[in-house]
């Protein structure tokens, strides 16, 4: 989406950053059970495997869980079949024990996300919608998961609440009306507005907003709401997403309405991790 930054690579800083925080939170340094057993300096080789189809995310991340040698042969966006090698370890035993599975969590959860965005994703290209994810994304994980939607084929929405202005009815509420909502703003910003009826389209219209997030309509009413934002001397400018209870079961007659976008939360908030494994040799 043009209007917010796209996570299409992640910083290195940031990836080390994190990884020595989730390993801090699991004791890495002090895996009691591999150091009663693994002799020091044991130095073994291990494959991370696939165990089903899936759309890897992860290959950034993945060098920086370990110590030693970390080959990776695959791509972030790669279509992967079961029992495919991801990458190879050659480390000192300990370490790969006691880092494993800090970096299995990352790169399931991060796959998951992936996968679940790409079967959206193919549903809506022919349609030319975007499929756009949400900040309802697990505390510590964001800038991972919103990469992985871009790695899923989606786009990512404001990463922030900094990121750019969506003004939703509670915000509404507060200041009294819309019109009295966006005097307050600076109009250096673009602005979306979240609306539910047709008389606040109107009212968003005539004063002249860059977007719309059309919230819990069905596809009927989007269908009148988007003509009716087209037709006005602005309208072909207008970015128009729908949003709320739209999933894979029921957004193919969503697709045809004229929409730019669907938002979607499940695609970081309610996926299911990829199975996938480490393997000594």
């Amino acid at each position: 989406m043009k209007n917010y930054k796209q996570y299409n690579q992640l910083d290195k800083n940031t990836i080390i950053k994190k990884i020595n925080s989730f390993l801090e939170e699991d004791l890495a340094y002090k895996d009691i059970t591999t150091q009663s057993i693994v002799e020091d300096n044991q130095i073994n080789e291990a494959d991370i495997i696939t165990m089903e189809p899936l759309i890897f995310s992860g290959s950034e991340i993945i060098p920086h869980c370990f110590d030693g040698k970390i080959k990776v042969n695959v791509n972030d966006g790669d279509l992967l079949p079961s029992n495919t090698i991801i990458g190879t370890i050659i480390a000192d035993a300990q370490s790969i024990l006691a880092r494993e599975r800090v970096m299995l969590n990352i790169i399931q959860r991060l796959c998951g996300i992936a996968t679940h965005t790409k079967k959206y994703v193919d549903l809506a290209e022919p349609f030319n919608v975007k499929i756009l994810d949400t900040r309802k994304t697990t505390p510590g994980m964001r800038l991972f998961e919103k990469y992985a939607v871009k790695c899923g084929g989606g786009y990512n929405h404001r990463f922030d609440l900094s990121s750019g202005i969506l003004i939703k009815d509670n915000h509404i509420q507060s200041a009294g009306s819309i019109s009295a909502t966006l005097k307050k703003i600076d109009r250096k910003y673009w602005v979306e507005l979240e609306v539910d009826t047709i008389d606040q389209i109107h009212e968003g219209l005539k004063n002249r907003v860059n977007g719309f997030l059309l919230d819990n309509m069905n596809p009927v009413k989007i269908k009148e709401a988007v003509k009716i934002i087209r037709s006005h001397q602005y309208g072909k400018e207008i970015f128009i997403e729908a949003s709320g209870g739209i999933n894979l079961t029921n957004i193919q007659p969503y697709l045809n309405t004229g929409i730019d976008g669907i938002s979607i939360g499940a695609l970081t908030h309610q996926i299911q991790s990829s199975d996938i494994k480490l393997e000594f040799r």
